[in-house]
């Protein structure tokens, strides 16, 4: 809980600590807390079952994994933040912010040529509209994602990609 709560109080700084950081290794704290934020999402997510604290936990460090990407990342962790927070809000059953998220994620990635995230970004898209019941367009999105995966040129990053495509489809299911 204490490296959560440090993730979440990381982000809260003035204008003058920010230009501090820039000038004194606040690349390497911003990099620091976003990864540290990222993982603890993920283990969230993997939890079979959590509690309300927890959920909002989780919701407050994939933010902040994703405001520490924002001081000094690119396109490809922009898409990555936003696809995770969109994942988190789907998990959550809030359809209209993993759609905001997962449009942002999608955005990133056509605006940047971020092709080789293509494949999660149209997953995400399929996620959120699977949460929101719009089967037709989860569908839809599917298929782009399954037609991006067959370019991925990475084995392993094909391997993760096609498991959230099957996650997802298997919503659809349900």
């Amino acid at each position: 809980m204490d490296s959560l709560l440090y993730c979440a109080m990381g982000s809260v700084r003035s204008m003058s600590q920010k230009k501090d950081e820039q000038m004194s290794g606040g690349a390497e704290f911003h990099r620091k807390i976003a990864v540290e934020c990222f993982n603890k999402t993920w283990d969230f997510l993997d939890k079979k079952s959590r509690n309300q604290d927890e959920d909002v936990q989780m919701l407050l460090a994939s933010h902040t994994s994703r405001y520490h990407w924002g001081h000094i990342g690119n396109a490809y962790n922009f898409a990555v933040g936003d696809w995770q927070i969109s994942r988190v809000y789907a998990d959550l059953k809030q359809p209209a912010l993993a759609l905001l998220f997962a449009k942002s994620a999608l955005d990133a990635c056509e605006k940047n040529s971020v092709t080789d995230l293509l494949p999660s970004a149209y997953e995400g898209m399929a996620r959120a509209y699977a949460t929101a019941n719009n089967t037709e367009e989860a569908k839809r999105y599917l298929d782009m994602a399954r037609r991006q995966l067959e370019l991925v040129k990475d084995e392993e990053d094909r391997k993760v990609y096609a498991q959230q495509i099957d996650e997802t489809e298997a919503l659809l299911k349900k």
